[in-house]
């Protein structure tokens, strides 16, 4: 077994060790580098059953049950066409023509790309995502049976570059190259795991090298050490201490977007002892002030993050335009949930009806706050989604749907796809978060005894798992069991004391048990040691404004914006601190700030213009 935390001690009994649930090789390893796997979990033995017809990845493992080529191959005359007797494989794309045009150096057309082609087959295992099902063929879209992550915060920069272990696939995904219909095999050569060509040759299979090599393009002399093709386009990170990976988005490098938003950039790379500024500088000597490039949502994800209202046009914009990668406008819409409007709710509607599924997977998600009404008008086609996990993203959405809310019509369909989304949670049951997924499930469906048998079976896999313990106590405050809720919260705490999250729980309990001293030294002790969170920070300042301390209310709330300057529920509790105080001026500059964020509410319109009056 390697080592794969550098430096970093991880003892016998910590979650990472070698030895432990989250690194065992049935979850972690085994459906990509063995062949036909089925994880067998045994939930009431806690034991694995897991069978594979060969330890390493054979050809079924890419081209699924091979019984009928075997049958093809024996034939005589052989018989099976195209398929080779194979019964399920990746969709063929029209034969490419990748000729450069001399004009540009670079091929002029692109192809049309099907529906589970030969990228959905290698994004099975070269991708960030869940496993939804085993039942994985060949020539179906990934999102049929696993769950592909967004561009979010903490897997990936703002522009889209890979920070965290995020594979190849969600970067090609954003290439103009995959948008030109380009394939995996097109650069590699699958079954020897090599370049088809060495190094930067490889780009010269469809772009001419005397162009792209020149100093008029690279800004740089040619030669031995000269930058290429690889070092400027796909800038590598390495994973797990030994494995280089380079960035498959073959982004044009941006130091401007350096030094306006700090995403990372590969000139920087090389030039360690120089600043972003003067390799943007550079950059517009070479190639013109005007920055052009593929991949456009640098500045609406760095705003979304920050919770910025002026992200919501944008991410509004990327979601309804079709020339944007597929995967950022599926984030676009992942993070517009954050931005309530009118013209939120019409983007959110446009991609429930959205070629590709992750965009409606994540259209589903957007509309998750919307009334039980509305997301079974808008969502409730989706039930009979043609992809799996579109379908069982729906039946989450609808979790909290009552007989009365469900045409007749819809009901057997409702209830199949409530099925489907069990039976995905059940096949990761050896997980904690497949246990809190199902009973967030079960509570939203009233089956609270279910909900709390799938908590405490969470919590036996592991006891660390806080966010199943603060679940826990939620459900016993549900049922009026608020002492449970404590000591679930109390075990919780004794096993990881540093956890904000759960002092920030266990504060809200004893609050509501009226034992006012003890809940704000958990509220305080919570702000204390997370002061990033600005949920901790607003609901300690409440705190201490209900127990007549308005004063330290005021700088917990003010220390709060200075890092958080869109946190809504913080700027309210100012604003209403301001009028309070008769500080128009204040209130004014605050009412405009929730405004912003929250464009629709005309009272809250009304309000701050009254202020803006002298």
């Amino acid at each position: 077994w390697f080592h794969v935390y550098g430096d970093q001690p991880i003892p016998p009994g910590d979650v990472l060790h070698w030895t432990g649930r989250f690194q065992n090789w049935n979850y972690m390893c085994a459906e990509c580098h063995s062949t036909a796997v089925s994880k067998n979990y045994l939930p009431a033995a806690d034991r694995f059953d897991t069978r594979f017809s060969e330890i390493s990845v054979g050809c079924e493992g890419c081209h699924g049950p091979a019984g009928g080529h075997m049958a093809w191959a024996a034939g005589s005359p052989r018989t099976g066409g195209a398929s080779r007797g194979f019964a399920n494989s990746a969709a063929r794309r029209v034969t490419p023509n990748w000729t450069p045009d001399p004009r540009t150096g670079s091929p002029a057309h692109g192809v049309d790309r099907p529906e589970g082609d030969e990228v959905e087959t290698c994004a099975r295992c070269h991708s960030r995502r869940g496993i939804n099902s085993e039942a994985w063929k060949p020539g179906r879209p990934l999102a049929d049976t696993h769950m592909p992550s967004m561009l979010t915060q903490g897997l990936f920069e703002a522009d889209g570059q890979m920070l965290d272990e995020v594979f190849n696939d969600h970067s090609f995904k954003q290439s103009l190259m995959y948008a030109k219909g380009v394939v995996c095999s097109d650069c590699h050569e699958p079954h020897s795991g090599k370049l088809k060509a060495e190094g930067a040759e490889v780009c010269s299979q469809c772009h001419q090298p005397e162009r792209f090599a020149a100093k008029t393009h690279t800004g740089h002399e040619t030669g031995s050490g000269a930058p290429d093709c690889i070092s400027c386009h796909m800038p590598a990170r390495t994973y797990m201490v030994v494995d280089k990976r380079h960035d498959h988005s073959f982004r044009i490098p941006r130091p401007d977007l350096t030094v306006t938003l700090s995403t990372p950039n590969t000139c920087n790379a090389c030039h360690t002892d120089r600043s972003a500024s003067w390799a943007a500088d550079a950059v517009t000597r070479w190639h013109g002030p005007e920055r052009k490039g593929f991949q456009t949502y640098a500045q609406a994800f760095h705003d979304a993050r920050a919770g910025d209202p002026a992200a919501r046009a944008q991410l509004i914009a990327l979601a309804r335009d079709g020339h944007v990668p597929a995967v950022a406008r599926a984030t676009a819409l992942d993070e517009l949930a954050a931005f309530p409007s009118v013209a939120t709710e019409q983007a959110i509607r446009a991609g429930l009806r959205d070629a590709d599924p992750l965009v409606r997977i994540a259209a589903l998600r957007a509309a998750a706050a919307r009334p039980i009404a509305e997301r079974m008008r808008w969502a409730g086609d989706l039930l009979e989604d043609p992809i799996h996990g579109v379908r069982t993203e729906a039946a989450r959405s609808l979790a909290d749907a009552r007989d009365a809310d469900v045409a007749p019509e819809r009901r057997v369909k409702l209830a199949r796809a409530f099925a489907e989304y069990e039976a995905t949670q059940r096949l990761n049951a050896d997980r904690p978060e497949g246990r809190a997924n199902l009973a967030s499930f079960f509570m939203r469906r009233g089956r609270t005894d279910d909900a709390e048998t799938e908590l405490l079976a969470g919590l036996k896999l592991d006891p660390a798992a806080s966010g199943l313990s603060i679940n826990l106590a939620d459900l016993y405050r549900q049922t009026g069991r608020e002492a449970a809720g404590e000591q679930a919260l109390l075990a919780a705490l004794s096993i990881s004391p540093q956890d904000a999250s759960l002092r920030h729980a266990l504060g809200l309990t004893l609050v509501r048990q009226k034992r006012i001293p003890q809940a704000m030294d958990q509220l305080a002790r919570a702000v204390a040691l997370d002061p990033a969170n600005a949920r901790f920070g607003y609901v300690y300042g409440v705190a201490l404004q209900s127990t007549g301390r308005g004063g330290e209310a005021l700088a917990v709330w003010t220390k709060v914006l200075e890092t958080h300057p869109w946190d809504a529920s913080t700027l309210s509790a100012l604003m209403s601190d301001a009028l309070a105080r008769r500080d128009r001026a204040q209130a004014s500059k605050l009412a405009n700030r929730l405004s912003a964020l929250q464009p629709d509410d005309a009272e809250l319109a009304r309000q701050a213009a009254r202020l803006a009056r002298p």
